[in-house]
């Protein structure tokens, strides 16, 4: 088979599609795609070498894209690898407009995406360019001022909907680029690795945002399938040094994920290469982590916990490529994984962390089975195959399928739907059907009895249709399963249920799934003929025999639904005629199940069936609009199955009846048809839509019946007469298959030699799968003709007499003859040619062709007939212009001529829309029934049928580049008269086919533009408001297609934007319209939103030229075109730069024409904003904006309106990054910047080369010598690491450009700049609207006026700061919110625009600011400190330490100092804190600085000083990192600060007694005694470690243990709001640490802590010891099984609580204990349960005879506490398994029985246990 297409083609292809080898004919494509791909190669490669991007490049693209769709990948090697290379190039263009990169990168993701087909030897890339790419665009520098825009960047104007469609489209660029560099991954050089790592190495900063940016690099980059020869320098470079980063952190940073997602990938592709078994204990405690799940009674939530949780989908790749090997270990913890977190899937649990759960339960099973296939069933290819030790072994199948199996089950009836549960049972159910379909059928047989639980039937029924195909094929692991079919099928029919909608539906699907997988054959006569037939076998012949019963049974159930859903039964009088939503599906589900059976049957049942089917329907009279359309379809079905059969029985009967009441002359004219006639009318068109060449004996009744019916005046009548006319047409002239059976050739051999219960469950077999197609025959073809000869033509002559107005016509008759001509044309399109026309010339210029390509679809256009096609148009065409003229009001015939109209241009046979809707249902079959396990394609044959059928319409639907020729511009004017009419809907419906049509023909909307324009147009005084909105509508475009104001193209852009704003002036607009108002905006948001920076820069590298050439002369097919001459070469390189100038010329011209319209005094300020919003979008980072604009931007900063200042401020700052003068860089090596020796390995933190980078107070730039001297390093990240290979520094300043130029020296846009911020009253106005309020209370500091500010001071140096003072110091000592925030943005922008200014400048600059930061910190107030942080933040950010050292200096006088309250007290730390958080490893020295300042102030009454302090605290102590590799710090470091806060604790600690907090929160004068001083200091220290919690890296264990005692003794039990303050904290303090990760080293030093807080004297204590260990446990729980000590020793604590004598303790012991069963932590054995027995058995001491009155003795004795043990353990046990009785449990209960009459607590405790197992 092979060897002989490549004879055809010359070539080997790579891959096509096989299903078009299938299509009836196969035998002409091979030469069609031969003739397409020569094209696409040769006026590609031409394209490219005359570099002509558009059209030429874009256009041929898509072609080739096209052509994959249609034939995949049926190219030679030669031509993949080149395809490839060229896209490669062309995408990695650095100027390309970005939706161009967009629309390039998808084909070549579609080129790369099977990567089996091209191995490492035949495809190397380049991973530099891509990374450029990325960096570029998702790490934009300009995109935040405005001077990129990419698809959808966060736009000045946008309404909140508008925002998730950001996030949608946001990502749409992003995804794209992922993708890409995914598919090119495995193609990267060997050196790649490495080059990488020198690359992102240095950007590693732990407390830099550059972590994240390098980590997800790493994660997206780091290629990973590198053959083992070549690990070496794949990921052993990383390996250790990533995975150890990731065990040492704890607190699940934003970029932790990152890392996960490396490793699951990494372990996928390395599977048996990576030694994983010393970290899996901790990958799975960290897996269980993510998963957030609540335990314990009260918990706080690390918030950051929740948003940065790992993405299960890699978790589930991690976990299944951990499985397996000779270790077993990751079994062991996924199944410990599964029993601790089992409980959590019962359906009475719910809560956010469920839709988790559920998407693990979905995906594992699935990934495993992926797993599986690829270790066992897929074609080996040139990835590294997975070696024999590490494969999954039976029993590793076995094991996984069990762990699983209880959570699954426990999810079939979880809240958020069946359907995960399902998708896991069918996967699970490929690998082991023995384990999994039995209990499934154990919970379907009751859920089929009930009927009063609907829920558990619809879960239930949805499961076994996931595991049907596995049930039914049985095989030798479960060869009892095909028994199961019949009784399940019988015992569902009840489930149709007219009352029960949703089980109605689900029955449906289930029944059709197993019939379509079994052949309903009566087998049983086998029993008796054959004698090799195995048990199992004979069980299922006999069984067989019910199928019949069964069939009919079905049968019986619809007939009675069908009797209930008439619509007299189902209707009022008044409510609509249609078929409600419901009724439809019902409907669908209905037929399709009913034709599944009929398709399955043997021909006896068939016959008995279509008997039945035939009475029903002949006998009963339906209405035709809901019972009627069922029972029709039920007929439709029986005779597609056997046409010939079928149409005996029903054609003759239906003609008939027709006939004899047709025979009263009355009927033509009634209104209202007789009931029976519709009735057999309607089941006539339904049963011809079979096989046309069975139709032709019946021809001459059926025409007889059609001429008398079509002229029937009744609308209903006339439109069943047409449904009729149409479906005989189409079953005449289309191609499609004549059979769906589940085997070739049907069922209706004799038993002897064929066995269909061989059959249950056979896949197709794909070469033999035998299509029974119907191909139109001669007779058929002109049966059609005669029919639209006879019908089709008289219509069109009366229609064509009352268009000239010859003949007279009321409405209903042009309507009647409008159906019958559409009917005809949707019966008959495929036989009907396009329409005719000549191309239209001129809409591009270009110097390739851009011919269409034309796809044989198997029918052969008869040139000797009439073209149909053109006869209607020319005639709808006359008509259309006559009903406009004279009676526009008929909207009827006008829907009519509009749908018409678009049938002409795009009907060939089949609808969009229905072949998408068919793609879809066939897709979701696929899923439901697919064997993921064998793969390569073993669906079941009708499914195969399907897809081969689909392949045919989509080569049907295909219009690629289609030529707009002159009927097709003559019909879209009509469209467009239509769109711009005077009826709405007749608008917007005309508005549809428009849109589509847009969507189809090249460049024709440039063809258009100008005549919709025409109407917006303010010189065009004759248009109606109608006319008007309709134009703005077709410039909106929908939804989906093309939106015309925004062709990214600059020819377009130039002409709708000027007509959008200038209709502003134009008549028929008027502002008090609301609807026209909401157009406006509407278009304005649309294309702010879409809005794409387009390129002007269209130039072609010479590489791509070389590939390009390469492309044209090697392999077949050769292309025609020739090579391109050296001087078509040099004239495609004029018009390229020809292109390029052009475009400047537009962009310039059309921002002259904004800012004309602008100028225009009469304009509405509705479209002056509009435009400004425009030309706001025409920044660009490559072009200046003209002076004349830049003019304008800076005097709107003071514009009235204050949308408009918003926009010139964001405007102006862009403007000055276009205007900016660049600095130049020199690069540095960082070793001779320090005279120490660098590092050899990777050594991270403070060391002795880095050291100079930090601040030193003894060596600062004081002087001119010491700042010329310094090298300023402003990025913070440089050098934590490790330093890259070469640092770029800015050179000296004589080398930079000239600061404080004169006006002269300036270029024009900054004399535009200088002239207006040099004049005191434009400044005055300026910082007069600046310090406005805007929205009170919702204003924060703004990033854009901040941007403004620094540009000015950046570019203009200190030119500005004369005009400037005085408004800052006014604006300081004025407390107004508002006026402070303004001044705090001059300020930052300020310190940050004075990075190159010499050291004079910023002296004086500081000896300016210093006072005004001094005054606005002792100004500072509620409103405004927030702003104050911000400013100093930003101030500080990527700024050398060295430089601000006045900033710090100043910030660090004294912060705490008393002066205005403590209040001021707190805002200063917070500013300062914003200050040397953003400087992180730089500053030690201010760091140590500041805490010897505050350690002092930590007895600090004030709360909010204290929770101030406790934050600065936590980013003093940020740097103390444990990571790996990393030094220990300069910083000051935690366990120093522990030691020195224990002992000022000393007084709390010793003694035993609980602390309560007795300080008033006031100042007492005087000394205060030791242990208040101590209490302050804690309240201080518990916002410290609340405040940590979440935002350190690591977690200082050690010192926190240290405080554990502490803090037991505080935290109160009950869960009570009212305590203090202190309390509260303690324990949330307790809660957070409690979760905290534990390295496996530090567990025996909290277990240590904890037993001795045990001992305490404090019940409080003591059970709080048991809350802590709870969470505790369940956060490290696979860290703690991996330690057997650490086991032993929780287990040992638990059991001696449960012996304490406080009564509570020994409950929550019971507790703790329990939940520890549970989740599997300990287990239930033996000694543990003699041990609780024997604690039962202790004797209790006789009740004392006491006399009334006497003191009762209330502690309780020893022995009752150990008799209260033992009980408390056993129902610890009963409980802890609360949905299922282990074999243990029975026994269990009888012991715990035997204490119902103990004494007071016992009994109680066996009541409440007892009950809580009932409730269970």
């Amino acid at each position: 088979m092979k060897k002989a297409q490549s004879d055809t083609l010359g070539f080997v292809p790579q891959k096509d599609i096989v299903y078009n080898k299938l299509l009836p004919y196969a035998d002409r494509l091979d030469e069609e795609s031969n003739d397409i791909l020569s094209k696409i190669k040769g006026n590609l490669g031409r394209a490219v070498q005359l570099r002509e991007i558009w059209p030429g490049v874009l256009f041929w693209t898509r072609k080739l894209s096209t052509y994959m769709r249609l034939y995949g990948r049926k190219f030679s090697k030669e031509d993949h690898v080149l395809f490839i290379k060229l896209l490669y190039e062309l995408v990695t263009i650095p100027k390309l407009e970005i939706s161009m990169m967009q629309g390039l990168s998808r084909l070549l993701i579609n080129l790369l995406k099977k990567r089996e087909l091209l191995s490492r030897e035949d495809l190397e890339l380049p991973w530099r360019p891509l990374y450029e790419l990325h960096d570029r665009i998702l790490f934009s520098k300009t995109e935040h001022l405005g001077l990129n825009w990419f698809p959808n960047s966060p736009r000045p104007r946008s309404s909140s909907k508008l925002i998730i469609l950001k996030l949608v489209q946001r990502c749409s660029v992003e995804s794209v680029l992922k993708t890409l560099v995914k598919s090119c991954r495995p193609y990267f050089s060997d050196s790649a690795t490495q080059e990488m790592l020198d690359e992102w190495r240095p950007l590693f900063c732990p407390f830099d945002v550059t972590m994240q940016r390098a980590i997800s690099y790493f994660d997206l980059f780091l290629p990973t399938t590198l053959p083992p020869e070549l690990h070496q320098k794949g990921f052993k470079l990383w390996f250790d040094e990533l995975i150890n980063l990731w065990m040492s952190v704890q607190n699940l940073p934003s970029w932790e994920v990152h890392l996960v997602n490396l490793f699951a990938r990494l372990a996928n592709d390395n599977i048996g290469y990576i030694d994983w078994d010393p970290y899996i204990p901790k990958i799975f405690t960290r897996i269980l982590r993510s998963l957030n799940l609540p335990v314990g009674t009260s918990q706080m939530m690390v918030p950051r916990y929740v948003t940065n949780a790992y993405d299960i989908s890699h978790v589930v790749l991690w976990v299944s490529s951990l499985l397996g090997g000779p270790s077993k270990q990751a079994q062991a913890q996924l199944s410990g994984l599964f029993n601790s977190i089992t409980s959590f899937f019962h359906p009475s649990n719910h809560g956010r962390w469920l839709m988790k759960l559920m998407k693990l339960l979905q995906r594992l099973p699935a990934s495993v089975v992926r797993r599986l296939h690829r270790e066992r069933y897929r074609k080996p290819t040139w990835l590294t195959p997975i070696p024999d030790s590490h494969k999954l072994t039976e029993d590793d199948i076995t094991d996984f399928v069990e762990s699983m199996m209880q959570p699954v089950l426990l999810g079939m009836f979880s809240k958020t739907g069946s359907l995960d549960a399902a998708q896991a049972l069918q996967n699970l159910a490929l690998m082991r059907p023995e384990l999994v379909i039995p209990p499934v059928l154990e919970r379907t047989y009751p859920a089929l009895e009930t009927l009063t639980e609907p829920h558990q039937l619809t879960a239930t029924l949805s499961c076994m249709i996931g595991v049907a195909r596995s049930l039914v094929s049985g095989g030798q692991r479960f060869p009892e399963g095909p028994a199961h079919m019949l009784p399940l099928l019988m015992r569902a029919l009840p489930g149709v249920d007219p009352n029960d909608f949703s089980k109605c539906m689900i029955t449906f699907q289930f029944i059709a799934t197993f019939v379509t997988l079994v052949p309903l054959v009566d087998c049983s006569s086998a029993l008796h003929e054959r004698s090799d037939l195995t048990e199992v076998e004979r069980e299922m012949c006999s069984a067989s025999a019910e199928f019949e019963d069964f069939v009919l049974q079905f049968m019986d159930r619809c007939f009675a639904l069908i009797d209930s859903s008439t619509l007299e039964q189902t209707r009022e009088e008044t409510e609509t005629e249609k078929m409600t939503h419901l009724e439809s599906l019902v409907e669908l589900g209905l037929s399709s199940t009913f034709s599944t059976i009929l398709t399955q049957c043997s021909l006896d049942i068939f016959k008995v069936a279509l008997e039945k089917v035939f009475n029903f329907a002949t006998t009963n009279i339906f209405e035709t609009r809901v019972s009627g359309r069922m029972v029709a379809d039920m007929c439709r079905a029986a005779s597609k199955c056997h046409p010939a059969e079928s149409l005996k029985m029903f054609v003759p009967h239906c003609c008939n009846q027709i006939n004899q009441i047709a025979a009263n002359e009355e009927v033509f004219n009634e209104e209202e048809l007789d009931k029976e006639l519709m009735w057999n009318l309607q089941l006539l068109s339904e049963v011809t839509r079979v096989d046309g060449h069975k139709i032709l004996p019946y021809r001459s009744d059926l025409v007889q019946i059609l001429q008398l019916t079509l002229r029937l005046k009744c609308k209903q009548g006339y439109t069943l007469a047409c449904n009729l006319l149409h479906h005989i047409l189409r079953s005449s002239v289309l191609i499609y298959p004549t059979e769906y059976c589940s085997v070739p050739g049907g069922f209706h051999q004799p038993i002897n030699d064929y066995m269909p219960i061989k059959d249950w469950g056979r896949p197709g077999d794909l070469w033999n799968l035998d299509i029974r197609w119907h191909v139109p025959s001669v007779e058929e073809t002109s049966f059609a003709f005669y029919l639209l000869d006879l019908i089709l033509q008289p219509e069109l002559q009366r229609l064509q007499r009352f268009a000239q107005g010859e003949q007279d016509m009321n409405r209903d008759d042009v309507l009647q003859s409008l159906t019958i001509i559409q009917h005809c044309l949707l019966g008959a399109g495929g036989l009907m040619p396009p329409l005719k026309g000549e191309p239209i010339p001129e809409l591009v210029h270009s110097m390739v062709n851009l011919d269409e390509t034309t796809l044989y679809t198997g029918v052969a256009y008869d040139e000797s007939r009439e073209n149909y096609r053109d006869a209607i148009c020319s005639v709808m065409r006359q008509l259309l212009h006559y009903i406009l003229e004279h009676s526009e009001d008929d909207t009827k015939s006008l829907f009519s001529i509009i749908k018409i109209i678009s049938d002409l241009m795009h009907f060939k046979g089949s609808h969009k829309h229905e072949f998408d809707s068919r793609w879809k249902s066939f897709n979701l079959v696929k899923k439901s029934m697919e064997n993921r396990l064998h793969g390569r394609k073993q669906h079941i044959r009708a499914l195969l049928i399907d897809r081969v059928m689909l392949q045919h319409e989509l080569r049907k639907l295909t219009v690629e580049g289609c030529q707009y020729r002159s009927i097709h511009q003559e019909l879209m004017r009509d469209l467009l008269r239509l769109s711009t009419s005077t009826y709405s809907q007749v608008r917007s419906r005309a508005q549809n086919v428009l849109f589509t049509a847009l969507g189809t023909y090249n460049f024709c909307c440039r063809d258009l533009i100008p005549h919709i324009l025409q109407f917006l147009n303010p010189d065009n005084g004759s248009v109606t408001q109608q006319q008007f909105k309709g134009a703005l509508y077709c410039l909106l475009g929908n939804h989906s297609g093309v939106c015309l104001a925004n062709l990214h193209d600059w020819d377009c852009i130039a002409l709708t934007w000027p007509a959008v704003v200038r209709s502003g002036l134009s008549s028929a607009m008027s502002l008090e319209k609301p609807s026209i108002v909401r157009l406006f905006d509407d278009l304005a948001d649309k294309i702010h939103r879409q809005y794409e920076t387009i390129g002007i820069d269209f130039s072609i590298p010479g590489d791509c030229c070389d590939v390009a050439k390469r492309l044209m002369v090697t392999g077949n097919p050769f292309p025609k075109e020739p090579v391109v001459s050296e001087e078509e070469a040099s004239e495609g390189l004029k018009r390229q730069d020809l292109k390029s100038s052009e475009s400047v010329e537009k962009y310039k011209q059309l921002i002259g024409d904004l800012l004309g319209c602008l100028s225009n005094r009469n304009m509405p300020w509705k479209y002056e904003q509009i435009s400004i919003g425009f030309l706001s979008l025409l920044l660009r980072d490559d072009q200046q904006l003209p002076p004349p604009a830049v003019s304008f931007f800076v005097k709107s900063l003071n514009h009235d309106s204050l949308y408009v200042r918003k926009v010139a401020i964001s405007a102006v700052a862009g403007i000055m990054k276009q205007i900016k003068r660049p600095h130049k860089k020199v690069p540095v090596s960082p070793s001779e910047l320090c005279e120490e020796k660098m590092p050899s390995g990777i050594i991270a933190g403070d060391r002795p080369d880095n050291q100079w980078l930090q601040y030193n107070s003894s060596n600062l730039p004081r002087t001119q010598q010491d700042w010329d001297r310094c090298v300023f390093v402003e990025k913070t990240h440089w050098g934590y690491y490790c330093w890259p290979r070469k640092l770029m520094m800015y050179a000296p300043l004589e080398e930079q450009p000239k600061q404080n130029l004169t006006r002269d020296e300036m270029t024009e846009r900054e004399q535009i700049i200088f002239d207006h911020f040099s004049d005191p009253v434009f400044i005055n106005q300026f910082i007069e609207f600046l310090s406005l309020e805007d929205r009170k209370g919702k204003d924060k500091f703004s990033p854009r006026r901040f941007c403004l500010f620094k540009g000015l001071f950046r570019n203009f140096s200190d030119a500005f700061l004369p005009v400037l003072q005085p408004h800052m110091e006014r604006l300081v000592s004025d407390s107004h919110e508002s006026k402070q925030r303004c001044v705090a943005e001059i300020i930052s922008g300020l310190i940050r625009g004075c990075k190159h200014w010499s050291y004079t400048k910023v002296e004086s600059l500081w000896e300016l600011l210093c006072p005004l930061l001094r005054t606005a910190l002792s100004n500072i107030t509620v409103e405004t400190y927030a702003d104050w942080g911000t400013c100093i933040a930003t101030a500080c950010e990527s700024r050398d330490p060295r430089k601000l050292h006045r900033l710090f200096e100043m910030l660090m006088e004294s912060p705490v100092n008393g002066e205005g309250g403590s209040f001021v007290d707190a805002c200063r730390l917070y500013v300062l804190q914003g200050g040397l958080a953003q400087q992180e490893w730089r500053v030690p020295e201010l760091l140590h600085r500041l805490l010897q300042y505050l350690e002092p102030k930590l007895t600090q009454v004030y709360k909010n000083v204290r929770e101030r302090i406790g934050s600065v605290l936590t980013y003093i102590f940020m740097i103390d990192v444990n990571l790996p590799n990393t030094q220990p710090t300069t910083s000051p470091r935690i366990s120093d600060f522990t030691e020195r806060i224990l002992l000022q604790l000393k007084p709390l600690t010793v003694g035993d007694e609980e602390i309560q907090n007795h300080v008033v929160e006031e100042n007492e004068v005087g000394e205060q005694d030791e242990r208040t001083q101590a209490i302050k200091l804690l309240k201080t220290v518990l916002k410290w470690l609340i405040a940590s919690a979440g935002r350190s890296f690591s977690t200082a264990v050690p010192e926190q243990i240290r405080l554990l005692p502490l803090l037991f003794k505080i935290a109160p039990v009950e869960n009570d709001d009212s305590y203090d303050e202190l309390k509260r904290d303690a324990k949330t303090c307790l809660s957070l640490m409690s979760q905290g990760l534990l390295y496996p080293e530090q567990i025996p030093m909290v277990l240590r802590a904890l037993q001795e807080i045990a001992g305490s004297s404090s019940w409080h204590a003591r059970y709080t010891v048991l809350t802590y260990l709870q969470i505790m446990v369940f956060y490290n729980l696979f860290t703690f099984m991996s330690d057997q000590k650490a086991v032993n020793d929780v287990r040992a604590l638990v059991i001696s609580l449960l012996e304490d004598e406080q009564l509570e303790v020994r409950e929550m012991a019971a507790t703790t204990l329990s939940g520890f069963l549970q989740c599997n932590f300990l287990s239930m054995d033996a000694p543990m349960q003699a041990h609780f027995e024997a604690l039962c058995k202790t004797c209790l001491p006789k009740k004392r005879k006491r006399e009334l009155g006497s003191i009762v003795d209330t502690i309780p004795s020893a022995d009752l506490v150990r008799r209260h043990a033992g009980v408390l353990g056993l129902s610890a046990c009963i409980l802890s398994s609360p949905y299922d009785v282990p074999t243990w449990m029975p026994q269990l209960l009888m012991d715990l029985s035997a204490h119902l009459n103990d004494t007071q607590p016992i009994e109680v405790c066996v009541i409440t246990c007892c009950s809580l197992k009932l409730l269970q």
